[in-house]
């Protein structure tokens, strides 16, 4: 283990990327060696400097935090340790499914990043050899892919553990996401449709406008509408209809044959 850490930092925010190489600069023996604003250059920049430590914001356009160690991985990069940061605490548990050696709330506090780059060199001191680390992400990858999703779902005064499965769509209005099941209806904890998204299965979950993300499988009846447009009623007990974006009425065609 080097004496002193080499660190990246990745955030598509320039004052985020500022205050945390500031206060990194009070922490002895760990010296920033790059800030990069998107995934894509955090990938090249790890590949050709192999920084031990890499700050990791978890959205970001384009490729995000998560898509970055897909891609890491995918490319047989040498892994850095990896501390995520972001301001939303509901990617915690993913962070930690890939192995993230910790995961800061934005702001981050100074102690808090301390315990973190103690944590980093604690891991790279018992580490297991780097080809025996990324089979072993590599694996942790596959299982969360293949595990099934659990969401959140607020109703009333409970507060429901589901099966993704059980989704039949979501939507959002004024910042807030409704979540329908066939039995049940509640809100989520998810700030946007495109994170919610994230979390599930592209095979079965489908964007066909920019307010719902629907269950492919929850799907009952194709309704043709006006100028050649269609809405999908749904098999909730209210047999909900959902708008099909133009932009999304292709793939609509190739999944139902129209």
């Amino acid at each position: 283990m080097p004496d002193t850490l080499s660190a990246l930092i990745v955030d598509d925010e320039k004052p985020a990327r500022d205050e945390l190489a500031y206060l990194l600069k009070s922490i002895p023996d760990v010296t920033v060696v790059g800030q990069v604003k998107n995934g894509l250059e955090a990938v090249a920049f790890i590949k050709d400097k192999s920084p031990d430590l890499v700050f990791l914001d978890v959205q970001m356009p384009g490729l995000d935090g998560f898509g970055v160690l897909k891609k890491l991985v995918e490319r047989k990069i040498r892994l850095p340790q990896i501390v995520f940061a972001t301001a939303y605490e509901h990617y915690a548990v993913q962070a930690f499914e890939v192995s993230a050696v910790d995961y800061l709330l934005k702001p981050v506090d100074k102690g808090r990043l301390a315990k973190a780059i103690a944590r980093a060199r604690k891991v790279m001191d018992t580490e297991p050899a780097a080809d025996e680390r990324l089979q072993t992400l590599l694996d942790q990858v596959g299982r969360r892919r293949a595990a099934p999703s659990k969401i959140l779902l607020k109703t009333q005064q409970r507060l429901l553990l589901i099966d993704a499965e059980e989704m039949v769509f979501a939507t959002i209005e004024d910042g807030l996401i409704t979540i329908v099941t066939r039995e049940s209806e509640g809100t989520s904890n998810y700030r946007t449709l495109e994170d919610l998204q994230e979390r599930l299965d592209e095979r079965s979950f489908w964007r066909v406008h920019r307010s719902f993300l629907v269950n492919i499988h929850h799907i009952k009846e194709v309704v043709p509408w006006f100028k050649s447009s269609y809405q999908l009623r749904m098999d909730d007990r209210r047999a909900s209809t959902v708008p099909v974006s133009r932009a999304q009425t292709r793939r609509l065609r190739g999944l139902v044959k129209l």
